[in-house]
């Protein structure tokens, strides 16, 4: 991973909801769960549709996760895998860190 580059003020990723972000050219949703924000590519395995226009949902079992609007496909915030059909391959997720009101994403060192 590359170190940590700055996406977004915390204030603008909305509690229980997404943000779109492009950081270092790659396209992220950001999406906060109280004091945890998480980090997914912002498009979906299955369909190329952006996952930053779908809903997020926290799962008691599965934990959070984000449904692309299209087909209902489901991902984990924290691993990027599918949680139903059709989409069979993950999303690349990154690891986030918040330093006072700004968050920040790990990307891989090839973006």
């Amino acid at each position: 991973m590359s170190e940590q580059t700055f996406a977004a003020p915390l204030a603008d990723v909305p509690d229980g909801g997404v943000l779109a972000v492009e950081v270092a050219g790659t396209e992220i949703a950001l999406v906060r769960q109280g004091d945890e924000v998480y980090a997914i590519r912002d498009e979906c395995s299955h369909a190329s549709i952006p996952l930053s226009e779908g809903d997020v949902s926290v799962d008691p079992v599965k934990g959070p996760a984000i449904e692309c609007w299209l087909h209902s496909s489901s991902f984990s915030l924290r691993t990027g895998e599918p949680l139903n059909f059709p989409a069979t391959e993950s999303v690349p997720t990154y690891p986030t860190t918040i330093e006072g009101d700004r968050v920040y994403v790990a990307l891989p060192e090839e973006n």
